[in-house]
């Protein structure tokens, strides 16, 4: 089978690759669309683990079942998710589900820029999921966003009486945006350097949108009647981000780091007037399965409009293009690849 193998983000080629083989626990897909997500050409996390297949945001069709497989046949149109939890763990029990070790070390075998995917019993078990009819192979590659963001969310606690400040306006600060007015949020408001995102996030429905190089909390309190944003959800891991958020929540409120920065960065604060503001920080990682199973009833209601967002859809051979496109993350919002362009699968 034919494999997009990553080297860097300049260096991507299209190589062959030995079908996986399955076991009697497991499933075999056949990859029709795979989103590149931002952390794809987050390349000081990628490249130590170079060369290898990326790609964890697919949905496909069932091409072959283990024998012990009862849940899935032949045929089914599918979501995959890469990390699932083990469900058995302190944290999982917790409802800590994406701080357990397992979810941190599952994965389907190999990335999703390939023809084929072996889906491990685990993963078969607790993150496959039938794609209802009505979301598209394409639109499916958002339920794995999307369910961070649910997660993201819940965790920053923010209800609907909230004005809610988004730092960065990529796909996931645009689907924060989105899921924010789904779920009847009173203010938005976004930042970006990029006119292009910046236009996006207007388009999407933040109720005001300025340049991120702006003087952030004055520009909140002038869109906000005076007052700083009551959540801030933190999409970028540009440092000036951070320490605007610092600045631009108010007492009481929370600050969702959503975002990582790169390693080593090391973030000071003011902490008398954290204490005194009563500030809660937060961060959050990937989804659970509870996540994933409500991004896809959102998706397939209407509720969050996906399609919208797609601004590419690439063939295996044009994975280079699209890996440039997000890390030059000027003109384009979802890009997909499609290893399995076919009339049936359009």
């Amino acid at each position: 089978m034919l494999v997009a193998m990553y080297y860097n983000n300049r260096d991507i080629r299209i190589e062959e690759m030995q079908r996986p083989k399955i076991g009697p626990n497991e499933i075999l897909v056949r990859t029709v669309a795979c989103g590149v997500c931002g952390s794809d050409v987050m390349e000081w996390y990628r490249i130590k683990k170079a060369p290898r297949v990326l790609g964890h945001e697919i949905t496909g069709e069932v091409e072959e079942i283990g024998d012990h497989v009862k849940a899935f046949k032949v045929g089914d149109r599918v979501f995959v998710s890469h990390h699932v939890p083990c469900n058995k763990c302190l944290y999982c029990l917790d409802g800590q589900q994406t701080v357990c070790e397992t979810l941190h070390n599952t994965s389907f075998d190999p990335g999703g820029f390939s023809e084929f995917v072996r889906v491990p019993k685990i993963n078969v078990d607790y993150g496959t999921f039938l794609l209802p009819n009505e979301i598209s192979f394409v639109d499916g590659t958002l339920i794995e966003p999307l369910g961070c963001v649910i997660r993201g969310q819940r965790r920053a606690n923010i209800r609907s009486n909230h004005t809610v400040l988004v730092l960065g306006s990529g796909v996931s600060g645009l689907l924060h945006i989105k899921l924010a007015r789904a779920r009847g949020v009173e203010r938005v408001i976004a930042t970006d350097i990029n006119e292009y995102r910046m236009n996006a996030a207007k388009k999407f429905g933040a109720d005001i949108v300025f340049d991120a190089r702006d003087e952030v909390p004055r520009r909140v309190r002038e869109a906000n009647k005076g007052r700083l944003a009551d959540r801030i959800i933190v999409c970028t891991g540009a440092v000036s981000a951070v320490r605007q958020a610092l600045k631009s929540v108010d007492s009481g409120g929370t600050i969702l780091f959503f975002a990582p920065t790169e390693p080593r960065v090391d973030i000071s604060l003011r902490f008398n007037e954290f204490w005194t503001k009563q500030i809660t920080l937060t961060s959050t990682y990937a989804a659970a399965p509870n996540d994933i199973e409500k991004a896809m009833e959102y998706i397939r209601s209407g509720k969050v409009n996906v399609h919208n967002m797609i601004t590419h859809q690439l063939s295996l051979a044009e994975t280079s293009r699209g890996f440039q496109l997000v890390a030059d993350a000027k003109e384009s919002m979802k890009v997909i690849i499609k290893p399995a362009i076919e009339t049936q699968f359009d």
